[in-house]
């Protein structure tokens, strides 16, 4: 483990200890090592650096919309290959809420998550993509047979 020293400002660094205390992180290097790991993310997203991903789409549709569930459905039977899970939630009478996790290359799942957030019907759709790498895993499952795949791991 590396260690380096930073110098704030008492204002900052009371401002800070404010933040750690209200979100519940146990000491500094935990909140700073969070907010790297977030600007290194955010710099791989933007630059479009990441050639894989996990990601989860979110929004929000009125259920009472005749074709929408079955076009949500079919959209997502059609990109099998990238869907992991779907959850669903009722949030109302008319107004359900969906989350779909995602992996695969993130050129396939930006633009799959785009046009399902795009679709008609869809409100307040939104992305929260993370990068990750590619690994081989080469294990068995108790019969002694090697199986090997691979994992989508979150970068640090």
């Amino acid at each position: 483990m590396e260690r380096f020293t930073i110098s704030l400002g008492d204002e900052l660094a009371a401002d800070f200890d404010r933040l750690i205390e209200e979100t519940g992180y146990e000491n500094r290097s935990e909140a700073v090592r969070d907010l790297i790991r977030q600007a290194l993310e955010k710099s791989r997203i933007e630059s479009n650096k990441s050639k894989h991903c996990i990601a989860v789409v979110s929004y929000v549709y009125n259920h009472h919309e005749k074709t929408m569930a079955d076009r949500l459905m079919h959209a997502q039977h059609e990109h099998h290959n990238i869907v992991m899970s779907t959850m669903h939630a009722h949030l109302d009478h008319d107004n359900c809420m969906e989350a779909v996790f995602l992996k695969g290359r993130a050129d396939a799942v930006r633009e799959f998550a785009g046009n399902l957030t795009a679709m008609s019907g869809i409100r307040h759709g939104a992305m929260n993509l993370i990068s990750a790498d590619v690994a081989a895993v080469k294990h068995s499952h108790g019969h002694g047979l090697l199986h090997t795949h691979t994992h989508l791991k979150p970068k640090n």
